[in-house]
């Protein structure tokens, strides 16, 4: 765990460079192509970190794979901007044909000490962490034509933890 007062400077451009620098490059290489036939469609996947800022008391005794669970300022601030990346080309490209949304996700369980997820359930309306799958089914909506009417949407399925 590196507190925020710590964090180095690589180790910013390196969770901005994996979050940000490489979601924007992605979708600036898929975006020429979707441009070149005039139809297309991005989603981004944002963290509900990049909505509401973290509740550290979740934190205390929890562990992700037997490493300590720590959410820094660049993780939050690297989802937060892809939340707005993902508005910014939605603006641009929407006009040629290309939707560009995003799906914000709560916490998913993937192998957090049981300590943490309940301390998350605790938080959540849903009384639980996401499966993986409901993450997913969001990005299948959002990639069919049952959401052609969308753009630039930040699809929140935090299980109602962003409500409190």
């Amino acid at each position: 765990f590196i507190s925020d007062e710590e964090f180095a400077a690589d180790t910013w451009r390196a969770v901005m460079a994996t979050n940000l620098d490489g979601a924007f490059f992605m979708s600036q290489a898929a975006g020429r192509e979707m441009l070149r036939q005039g139809r297309g469609n991005i989603v981004n996947i944002a963290s509900i970190y990049g909505v509401v800022g973290p509740d550290q008391r979740l934190y205390d005794g929890s562990e992700y794979l037997g490493h300590k669970i720590s959410t820094p300022a660049a993780y939050s601030a690297s989802k937060a901007a892809l939340v707005g990346l993902t508005r910014h080309l939605a603006t641009t490209w929407g006009p040629r044909g290309i939707r560009v949304n995003a799906v914000t996700p709560g916490g998913i369980e993937s192998g957090q000490n049981e300590r943490f997820q309940k301390n998350y359930a605790s938080r959540v309306p849903l009384g639980r962490m996401a499966a993986v799958e409901e993450v997913a089914e969001a990005v299948l909506f959002l990639i069919s034509e049952n959401s052609r009417y969308m753009n630039g949407h930040n699809l929140v399925v935090d299980g109602g933890f962003s409500t409190w």
